[in-house]
């Protein structure tokens, strides 16, 4: 944790990273971290299957749609949403215990997610991640091996939604080159946190 973050009494600030399926997201937050003290991940429950190495409570919290439900219910999310015939959802809990010991939060979600933060926190800053082409998304989704045809037919024609919608963010990025990408989100971040103090 950076000595700002430890000593600040200043409210943390929540980062809310959005874009499509493929565009590198995950990339890019791997790289913000190793540049950035003071930042957590918040880690969003899911009722989908893991992926091969993925690690319950590190990339999900996976769960029954059972139990996702009993948290909708009892109002435990900050934002939640069916996305790829799946849900998902991101704990308010989590999220306020480190934005009130003055640690950004950095999360990772869908539009419509994004909304909904921003609805109920509208001091959140949004960012959007943009491929350079959608043709260049759809390659790199087909790269990935990761989805049946199917599920690759379902994300592109989400892709296409959620890219029409990058105008409702703050800030938007073109991930055409990691570094580059990664560095524009870093900029974003250190920007806020001068403001901030």
């Amino acid at each position: 944790m950076s000595t700002m973050s430890a000593n600040s009494k200043a409210k943390g600030r929540l980062f809310v990273l959005s874009g499509p399926a493929g565009v590198g997201k995950g990339t890019i937050i791997a790289e913000v971290f190793k540049l950035l003290d003071g930042l957590v991940y918040s880690v969003s429950c899911t009722t989908r299957e893991p992926r091969p190495g993925e690690t319950d409570g590190r990339n999900y919290y996976f769960m029954t749609e059972e139990n996702f439900a009993k948290m909708v219910e009892e109002g435990q999310f900050l934002e939640w949403a069916h996305v790829h015939g799946k849900s998902y959802g991101t704990r308010r809990d989590l999220v306020e215990k480190h934005l009130s010991r003055g640690i950004d939060v950095l999360l990772e979600i869908d539009v419509q997610g994004a909304m909904q933060v921003k609805e109920k926190m509208p001091e959140a800053v949004t960012v959007f991640i943009e491929p350079p082409s959608f043709a260049e998304l759809v390659s790199r989704l087909k790269a990935r091996g990761t989805e049946t045809a199917e599920q690759l037919e379902i994300r592109t024609a989400n892709a296409e939604k959620e890219l029409a919608a990058a105008g409702k963010y703050e800030h938007r990025i073109i991930n055409d080159k990691i570094s580059e990408a990664t560095r524009d989100l870093v900029k974003i971040i250190q920007k806020y946190r001068r403001n901030h103090q």
